[in-house]
């Protein structure tokens, strides 16, 4: 079969220029058609005409101009409701996290806030990063083009999306990037102060890498000291969007601040059918017989998410491996953590639930500050 021109768009003369700039910049070859050569400037009705193999593709451009005309998008003018913000290293990890946000603001209709953090080596040679946002400031030759590598890795990082967005393997979703110097974990939450994000997707390695490390993780601390909910996606974990959470497990504490956490995870995965298994765990204030607690819990999770089906478990508390092996013993999805805040002493020497299931579990947690 031979491939021949076809007409894309019909534009007036500058607006059909700006369209075979665009198009020219994604790898298509463009001609214009009915230019008036002695007037150019004047001329309307240009036809935009390019090879008829390329038409699916520049129809993803054309469609989603926003996106590759501009990705570093001004957050005022794009944003209709709360971003969703992914802090990354670049690693495989942090894309996997990148991609799953991607599927889930397109879910929601909203937009996405890439982060990079990185830490000036004439601060600090020796700090040492893990999970998100590490970098390996001893393979830098060249310590004052710290933050111009910063910038090279994040080009590389959003041309690869926008290749994704071009091939449909990425949802079409308004992006923006931002690089920052700073402590890591200090960065997220102060862009999450100023940004009020709905959700921040953070990549995490695997169980057998994060029991290794003998600094506690980006990840962990930003769980255990922001103020909005966080979605880790751990680097083996075979989900790449919402539509792929059947199951959620939910520690539950069987008080108000349940039901807070429950309406976030609603918020999260409306309108669909999802299985969730409540665990109630035990503290010292609770009292010996809960069954009226879980009960009534039970009666209101049915009355208000009509669309999910609930069921209950228990823990010992023995053992935190033991119990976590015999509720996931059906497949898990989701892990869902109601947060409560804790001064610094309290998260040293009791860490909470999500910090301790972050390094247990190989499964998407959600933690929601309650």
């Amino acid at each position: 079969m031979v491939d021949r021109l076809i007409t894309v768009a019909i534009h007036t003369y500058d607006r059909a220029l700006e369209l075979k700039s665009l198009l020219e910049s994604e790898g298509i070859t463009v001609s214009l058609q009915n230019v008036n050569l002695d007037h150019p400037i004047v001329a309307s009705g240009v036809r935009v005409r390019i090879m008829e193999r390329d038409l699916p593709l520049a129809l993803r451009i054309i469609e989603n101009a926003e996106i590759f005309s501009n990705p570093k998008i001004s957050a005022d003018s794009t944003r209709t409701k709360s971003p969703i913000i992914v802090p990354v290293d670049f690693s495989d990890y942090s894309r996997r996290a990148c991609d799953f946000a991607f599927h889930l603001a397109m879910s929601h209709k909203t937009s996405i806030t890439i982060l990079h953090s990185y830490v000036n080596p004439n601060i600090s040679n020796s700090l040492q990063l893990t999970d998100t946002l590490s970098y390996d400031i001893a393979n830098t030759e060249n310590y004052e083009c710290f933050e111009q590598e910063a910038h090279r890795q994040m080009d590389r990082f959003i041309a690869d999306i926008r290749n994704n967005i071009k091939e449909g393997l990425l949802p079409p979703v308004k992006f923006n990037f931002e690089i920052a110097e700073g402590i890591p974990e200090d960065v997220i939450n102060q862009y999450a102060k100023d940004h009020n994000p709905q959700l921040i997707v953070m990549g995490t390695r695997g169980t057998d890498t994060k029991e290794r490390e003998l600094v506690g993780s980006v990840t962990a601390e930003v769980l255990d000291t922001c103020r909005y909910p966080v979605f880790t996606i751990p680097e083996s974990v075979n989900i790449s969007s919402d539509a792929d959470i059947n199951h959620a497990v939910f520690f539950s504490n069987l008080d108000q601040e349940d039901i807070l956490a429950l309406d976030s995870l609603h918020r999260l995965l409306p309108d669909r059918h999802l299985t969730v298994t409540l665990v109630n765990i035990p503290s010292k204030k609770q009292p010996s017989n809960v069954d009226g607690p879980i009960n009534a819990l039970l009666k209101y999770c049915s009355e208000h998410y009509v669309d999910y089906d609930f069921n209950l478990e228990k823990l010992n508390l023995k053992s935190l491996d033991d119990d976590y092996k015999r509720i996931s013993k059906n497949h898990v999805d989701l892990i869902v953590v109601p947060n409560k805040r804790k001064n610094i002493f309290a998260r040293l020497f009791n860490p909470g639930i999500a910090h301790r299931l972050l390094f247990h579990s190989d499964i998407a947690m959600m933690v929601i500050p309650v």
